[in-house]
């Protein structure tokens, strides 16, 4: 097996991995807020790690891998208060919606997802060690963490004191004692979801939640910690704050790895630019492995341009895979390429993962059986080339008894010699992107 190797961002370097406990891989990631459908940058996350997990299992013989779900937030306060609908009812069906879209898009399940309600007992218990170490205080039925006791704080994500301070709010409370110090804990007015706690009725803070549920379920120590660029400040410097000094001696995270950002078209995503787009909206235009691919074509850390005519050039790559599995078929079960692992193995390199699969397609074009298998065993690790090839081109679209209805005129026509109408309808389905088959047990059709 290949050596693994990460970019840390402590380091701001590759790194070999080196394991904690090299029979068992713990890995946790910042998952989702469930007050609305997820969209398309929000599913980049949940593909890189997936892939990553699907690494460490082919590499190590235990892999746990938690992926929590933050069900208490302002963000949910807020849309319950706008909407009417009870809080329960928002994230229940917001959660049920993701894990329907992020299935949709080949994601394997994490081993543990615990949702940040069902873990409070353990807020609670870091908080108060926090408090009794001289870490937090209380104030005003708040409890907030002391960033000056903390003498690294802004060492990981290279922030300066005096770019700290310029990024604290202007309208600093008057309950914190530094402007930096940021909540723990906050009371809720009984409109909103509180636990009892020793400082009255409240509910969580952020930052607190993922200390909280990794610690439960992956110790005060763990290997990797991943999330986006967008989380390593403050979230990832404030998780590290809290976890270190609830836990002296601890080194929290190993190696921390942050997928890059999703833009559309070359732009940011934001509803005021009308191109917020969902997984939904996606999935709704073309095949979900084709953004699934689409996905992985840039590497993990690069800034990814998601558009329409990546997607199509998504799926004509997917086509010329699927064609090659077609043309030569192998069993399953064959060994993964080592050129694919050794792509993944360096960073999670996917895209030269991708470049080694096209080499195994030309192959197997060829007729070559044992890189028929390679390939499909290499999109297997990847979470692709899942579908039957005859499946896959034929699509699924709701067309089909349209197609089929017009391939039966062609039939009868040909039959009656009226080859001029047979001719015409072949034209009207190659069209619209139908190519049509015919062989001694009949015609078949298929998209691409």
């Amino acid at each position: 097996m290949p050596e693994l190797r990460l970019h840390n961002y402590v380091s701001r370097r590759k790194e070999d991995f080196q394991p904690i406990d090299p029979n068992h891989v713990r890995m946790y990631v910042c998952g989702p807020t469930v007050y609305d459908l997820a969209h398309i940058g929000n599913a980049r996350p949940a593909v890189v790690y997936d892939v990553m997990a699907r690494l460490l299992r082919v590499l190590f013989p235990k892999v746990t891998y938690v992926r929590n779900v933050t069900d208490v937030d302002d963000k949910i306060n807020t849309r319950a208060r706008e909407s009417g609908e009870p809080i329960a009812a928002i994230t229940a069906r917001t959660l049920a919606d993701y894990h329907a879209d992020i299935a949709a898009l080949g994601n394997l399940p994490p081993d543990v997802e615990p949702r940040a309600t069902d873990n409070i007992a353990q807020m609670i218990m870091i908080i108060e060690r926090l408090i009794a170490s001289g870490h937090a205080y209380a104030a005003d039925g708040h409890v907030l963490f002391a960033v000056p006791s903390f003498a690294d704080y802004g060492k990981f994500s290279g922030r300066s004191p005096d770019e700290l301070l310029a990024g604290a709010r202007v309208d600093v409370a008057p309950y914190k004692r530094d402007a930096g110090d940021f909540v723990l804990w906050k009371p809720s007015t009984p409109e909103l979801p509180g636990w009892d706690s020793p400082w009255g009725r409240g509910r969580p803070g952020w930052h607190i939640e993922c200390s909280a549920m990794s610690w439960r379920y992956l110790g005060e120590s763990f290997d990797i910690h991943g999330g986006g660029t967008d989380l390593i400040f403050p979230h990832h410097e404030n998780e590290i704050a809290q976890s270190l000094c609830a836990f002296p001696g601890s080194t929290f995270a190993h190696t921390w790895m942050h997928n890059g950002m999703l833009v559309i078209n070359g732009e940011k995503m934001s509803k005021s630019l009308g191109n917020f787009i969902t997984i939904r909206d996606v999935l709704a235009k073309v095949p979900a492995e084709a953004a699934r691919f689409l996905l992985l074509k840039t590497h993990y850390r690069g800034l990814l341009d998601f558009n329409d005519a990546a997607l199509a050039e998504a799926r004509k790559e997917l086509d010329r895979f699927y064609r090659a599995l077609d043309r030569t078929q192998a069993a399953p079960g064959a060994p993964i390429p080592e050129t694919v692992l050794d792509a993944l193995c360096d960073d999670l390199n996917t895209p030269l993962a991708v470049a080694a699969m096209h080499a195994l397609a030309d192959a197997a074009m060829a007729g070559d059986v044992a890189a028929a298998a390679g390939l499909r065993a290499a999109g297997s690790l990847m979470g692709l080339l899942q579908t039957d090839p005859s499946e896959w081109f034929r699509g699924e679209g709701d067309d089909s008894a349209a197609i089929e209805a017009a391939i039966a005129e062609r039939i009868a026509a040909r039959k009656s010699k009226d080859f001029a109408r047979a001719d015409a309808i072949r034209k009207e389905l190659t069209d619209k992107g139908i190519q049509l088959e015919d062989g001694p047990d009949g015609t078949i059709w298929r998209r691409g």
